[in-house]
C-alpha cells in the first residue's frame, strides 16, 4: 500500500508541475468562433479565452466521452454478469433446500 502512494507521488507531483509550466506559457488569448461558415451577423458570438482554458476544456471532454464509450462498450459484460449472479443464486438456493430436505430425511 505504502509503495502504491509512493509511487503515484512520484508520478502526480511532476505531472502536475507540468500542468501549471504549460498554464503559465500559454495563457495568451484565442478567438474560438463556433460559426463554420463565417456569417456577416454572427450566428453564435466569437469568445476569446485563454489557450489553456480551451486545451484543457478538450482533454476533460476527450476523459468524459472516452469514459462513457468505455462505460457503453462493457454494457454487455455487466449483464451477462448480473446473469452469472442471478443463476448463482439460484443454485444456492435449490442447494440449500436440497441440503434442508436430506437432513429431514436422516432424521425420518
Amino acid at each position: 500500500m505504502v509503495k502504491k502512494r509512493l509511487v503515484a507521488w512520484l508520478v502526480l507531483i511532476p505531472f502536475c508541475i507540468l500542468l501549471v509550466l504549460f498554464t503559465l506559457a500559454n495563457r495568451q488569448t484565442v478567438i474560438v468562433q463556433f460559426d463554420p461558415f463565417v456569417s456577416d451577423p454572427a450566428i453564435l458570438p466569437a469568445l476569446e479565452i485563454p489557450m489553456f482554458v480551451v486545451i484543457y476544456f478538450m482533454l476533460i471532454l476527450g476523459v468524459v466521452l472516452g469514459g462513457m464509450a468505455t462505460w457503453f462498450a462493457q454494457s454487455g459484460q455487466r449483464r451477462q454478469k448480473r446473469q452469472w449472479r442471478s443463476k448463482a443464486k439460484q443454485l444456492k438456493n435449490q442447494q440449500e433446500l436440497q441440503k434442508q430436505s436430506s437432513e429431514q430425511q436422516v432424521i425420518l
